[in-house]
């Protein structure tokens, strides 16, 4: 989950192709991140003012998705990108702590995709935490999501504290 494989490229085209075009009562399938996957339960959009899509793929071109060729890409939509940066060691240390936290939170309620992490001991759940991102969180950064920052036309970069430090826009 994450990588650009993992995403329905197709059907988020065509969702902000038809909004874009202004189409009436345009819906989008919810993200649980419960159950960690699509619900049966959808949103709509009906000619909205501004619509913001948030993403990790958002940014990507058709080298992120070799398995689904295509000449569309959701930025050709967007009037305005923004991408909000950090060190990259400094996400890592986020997503541990927030894994953490979740484990004694967010994980504990029935049907949690995680559900199992709440059994681990602290350093059990602090070992898989870092193995989850050296394995799957942080090689998605780094191969797939870092190498978009640079098409966003304003980038903020955060600090340990989440404040914004830096902000350049692209002329």
């Amino acid at each position: 989950k994450g990588f650009p494989e993992s995403y329905d490229i197709k059907r988020l085209v065509n969702f902000v192709s038809d909004v874009k075009a202004c189409k009436r009562n345009v819906t989008a399938p919810v993200y649980s991140h419960l159950t960690y996957n699509i619900t049966d339960d959808v949103k709509c959009v009906d000619l909205p003012d501004v619509l913001i899509i948030e993403g990790l793929n958002v940014l990507q071109t058709g080298m992120n998705y070799p398995h689904e060729p295509h000449r569309v890409f959701i930025s050709d939509f967007l009037d305005f990108s923004l991408y909000v940066d950090a060190d990259s060691q400094q996400i890592k240390e986020w997503y541990v702590n927030r894994f953490m936290k979740f484990r004694d939170g967010a994980f504990t309620k029935p049907g949690s995709y995680f559900s199992h992490y709440t059994k681990l001991s602290n350093q059990a759940a602090l070992d898989k935490a870092e193995g989850i991102w050296s394995s799957i969180n942080g090689l998605n950064l780094e191969q797939n999501i870092l190498p978009t920052r640079e098409r966003a036309h304003l980038i903020l970069r955060k600090g340990a504290d989440h404040m914004v430090e830096e902000v350049l826009l692209r002329k």
